[in-house]
């Protein structure tokens, strides 16, 4: 029941469009919205055709890249994309977005520099994505990481990267527009933000990186990447998603107090981001860290190197229960970690319980809904999944 529900509250979530003049595009959806990115270079692993689409309202398969100012794909992701039609056949609730950019990806800074630029790179996706692929994908997911400062330094960035990003935005937006009302449905438009305040040039701050409310009005919805902020950039071993801040956590006062799930997302609705343009961000993954000297725990600790941590089923595996191996739990960051004191290696990382604890938190704040970074990372019996939609499911079932 609980499936056919969502299905039935998706598509009528679809069928309104926002009251702007000349726009076709979705307005926030009243029911919530369940994200999922997949990383078309695990399809060998965990093809398409796996991929629970009656669970999910939105999928952004993850990644288009820039080359030469424009969009591309890699040949092999064709297949992929090809089976994302079909997946949209047998379950027309589902939307799907392709998202430009991730960890690492150049070229925007230069793709977004001009209107001629702009132009070109949006062109250039529509034509790859909505023409040569068309019935595959129901909009487009910026994830431009990042502009102006913090992505890595190899990257170029510029000062007016800011700007750039909403006229790139509000380019999009117009020629998903354009498309849209010719195609007869509405298109979307989204981004992924960044809420980590620790990045390659130290200290970060999203609002110098991005016009949020600018970018509030012209997308459908922003994806709160509210994990990474305790990463290889961190000076001490800490969570990788702490739901509230820790006061014992040795970060500056004033980035802790945004360093964290609750803190993120009211940094952004105070700069002008309304709840209900909001979906919260869930690693299905961990953070490690190679601890120095003698701890208990293996918290807030000074490290030498990151340790590989894995996803939540490598974890499980390879990590949990197994001899060496104590689980912690944090109240306040509301978060389990791993220690080896053998081996002095610290792991973060979100079980089913910490998982449905961030996802409550997301309803009880009214925000649009919740994704994870990202869907192959959960185990067999998708035990993330089912922790992350269960808050929604049992406030329909009144539970």
């Amino acid at each position: 029941m609980f499936r056919q529900t969502l299905a039935v509250l998706a598509v009528l979530a679809v069928l309104v469009t926002a009251a702007v003049p000349g726009a076709v595009h979705a307005a926030p959806a009243q029911s919530p919205i369940f994200g999922a990115y997949y990383p078309g270079g695990s399809a060998g692993r965990y093809p398409v055709s796996s991929i629970p689409a009656e669970r999910l309202t939105h999928l952004f398969y993850a990644f288009s890249t820039i080359e030469d100012g424009r969009c591309v794909i890699g040949a092999d992701a064709s297949k992929n994309v090809a089976e994302l039609a079909d997946l949209k056949k047998a379950h027309p609730h589902l939307r799907t977005l392709i998202s430009i950019g991730g960890w690492g990806a150049g070229g925007f800074s230069d793709a977004a520099l001009t209107e001629a630029s702009r132009r070109r790179l949006v062109d250039s996706c529509m034509a790859l994505f909505f023409e040569r692929h068309a019935g595959s994908f129901d909009g487009v997911d910026i994830d431009w990481e990042f502009p102006v400062s913090g992505g890595p330094k190899e990257l170029a960035h510029r000062p007016q990267d800011r700007a750039n990003m909403t006229r790139l935005a509000q380019a999009f937006r117009t020629a998903l527009d354009t498309y849209g009302r010719r195609a007869g449905q509405p298109m979307l438009l989204t981004a992924a933000l960044a809420a980590g305040r620790l990045q390659t040039d130290g200290p970060y701050d999203p609002a110098a990186s991005y016009d949020l409310p600018a970018l509030a009005r012209i997308l459908d919805f922003i994806n709160l990447m509210s994990y990474d902020m305790g990463t290889g950039f961190s000076a001490v071993s800490t969570f990788n998603a702490p739901l509230h801040e820790v006061p014992a956590d040795p970060l500056a006062p004033e980035l802790r107090r945004w360093n964290n799930v609750a803190g993120a997302v009211q940094y952004y609705r105070e700069h002008g981001v309304p709840a209900d343009k909001l979906v919260l961000g869930v690693p299905f993954y961990g953070r490690g860290f190679k601890v120095t000297g003698e701890s208990a725990d293996g918290l807030y600790q000074a490290y030498s190197a990151p340790a590989d941590a894995g996803d939540w089923r490598v974890i499980k595996a390879r990590y949990l229960d197994q001899p060496g191996w104590t689980r912690h739990w944090h109240p306040q960051a509301q978060s389990p970690w791993l220690y080896n004191p053998r081996e002095n290696v610290f792991i973060s990382y979100e079980d089913p319980r910490s998982i449905g604890l961030r996802a409550q938190f997301a309803r009880e704040q009214g925000l649009a809904g919740v994704f994870m970074w990202e869907l192959t990372g959960d185990d067999e019996q998708a035990s993330l999944l089912n922790a992350m939609l269960a808050p929604w499911h049992k406030a329909r079932v009144g539970d």
